[in-house]
């Protein structure tokens, strides 16, 4: 309902059922991701410093691989992006690339894109290559 709200430009009735006694008693899974769309909403009403405390949960210190993981980390790292904490991004797109085993994010391509490297696919396999010299062989 949250989301619903939030993608029906009503940010702040997104939050509104984020914190609603019902949010409390949601499973690990639903939890995070409420965290997540009332995230977005608090950048949708120009507050990223917002965003990232509401993002800043438990979970975020997790270090295994859970189905939540990848979208929390990847949400957590977009914001530090926007912020500007270049290294703090860095390492949660990192933490977000090692756990997506399904590929429900883009953190390697965002990792890459901070570190200025460029992944180049070759013979269906991914490899980084420096982005500053993309003509030389990336196998090299």
């Amino acid at each position: 309902m949250a989301d619903c709200e939030r993608g029906l430009g009503r940010p702040e009735r997104a939050l509104e059922l984020s914190r609603a006694p019902e949010a409390s008693e949601l499973d690990t899974d639903a939890r995070v991701e409420l965290r997540i769309v009332a995230a977005g909403a608090r950048r949708d009403m120009g507050n990223p410093e917002a965003a990232l405390v509401e993002l800043q949960v438990p979970e975020l210190k997790e270090r295994r691989a859970r189905p939540w993981a990848a979208r929390l980390f990847y949400a957590y790292a977009d914001v530090l992006d926007e912020l500007g904490r270049d290294k703090d991004a860095r390492e949660y797109f990192a933490r977000a690339s090692a756990v997506d085993r399904e590929g429900q994010t883009d953190a390697d391509e965002r990792l890459a894109e901070l570190e200025g490297i460029e992944l180049v696919a070759v013979d269906d396999d991914v490899v980084w290559a420096d982005a500053e010299d993309a003509e030389a062989d990336p196998r090299a």
